[in-house]
């Protein structure tokens, strides 16, 4: 089914996650991280939209679990304000 099919994604920092499915965000977004942090990207921004903040605290759940988070905050208003969240990684060995 063409549904199955991965989706290539840009490793470049930002990632939108209104395109996928609430259930694949648990697998997505450490995945994401740790290509990021393999390409030398230790800043990273997570759109993860407004709405009721369920996706959010989904996502702030799951970045105060993984190691490779050194920490994370909401954006600014430039950035995407409380509708995205700046991360950012250890570096590799650090």
């Amino acid at each position: 089914m063409i549904e199955d099919m991965p989706i290539e994604l840009p490793i470049d920092g930002t990632l939108d996650l209104h395109t996928f499915r609430p259930g694949e965000v648990k697998e997505l977004v450490p995945d994401y991280l740790a290509e990021c942090r393999k390409r030398g990207i230790y800043s990273v921004r997570i759109i993860h939209g407004k709405g009721t903040g369920s996706l959010r605290r989904t996502v702030h759940a799951m970045l105060e679990r993984l190691e490779v988070v050194a920490s994370f905050r909401l954006a600014g208003e430039d950035a995407g304000g409380w509708g995205a969240t700046l991360v950012e990684l250890r570096r590799e060995g650090g």
